[in-house]
């Protein structure tokens, strides 16, 4: 089994630079079994698709627009995945859709698809998280930990 970890988001964006910030603070602290890639996706869209050939599940951290309150966490798996991006936060989103939907075309899609998203409070301009956004990630991070473990794939700290 193989699996990618993929954090997509734009860094300078606030919110939205969600996603490569929760895979680098996964690759900084813990240890992966073989089988597990992690990847900072950033906004490369339809430039990931290599990534996807021969993985048979795929979980995806972004920001995503629920009409929830900031820093609300939510988790979509399977059909619900590209119907969340119909409401567009970023462009990034149009380019995980369009990754999607290529990977299925081409007949390399992942059996298993799970997103953890979290609603923004700012994708303006900014390296920073907001305040509401920032006091989630620890509460993200554990999710996909928990998500790999359901997976059989346990990470160890390192």
């Amino acid at each position: 089994m193989s699996i990618l970890v993929l954090g997509i988001g734009n860094t300078i964006m606030s919110d939205d630079g969600i996603g490569p910030r929760v895979v680098q603070r996964l690759i900084d602290e813990y240890c992966f079994p073989s089988g597990v890639s992690l990847l900072e996706g950033g906004t490369l869209g339809l430039d990931l698709l290599p990534w996807l050939e021969g993985i048979s599940r795929l979980l995806i951290i972004d920001a995503l627009e629920t009409g929830k309150l900031p820093g609300t966490i939510v988790r979509l798996s399977g059909d619900e995945i590209p119907s969340a991006f119909r409401t567009r936060l970023s462009p990034h989103q149009v380019g995980l859709q369009d990754l999607l939907a290529v990977a299925a075309f081409q007949g390399f899609a992942p059996v298993e698809m799970v997103l953890w998203g979290i609603q923004p409070a700012s994708i303006d301009p900014g390296t920073r998280l907001t305040e509401g956004v920032a006091t989630q990630v620890e509460m993200l991070v554990e999710n996909v930990l928990e998500e790999l473990r359901r997976w059989g794939m346990a990470a160890s700290s390192k």
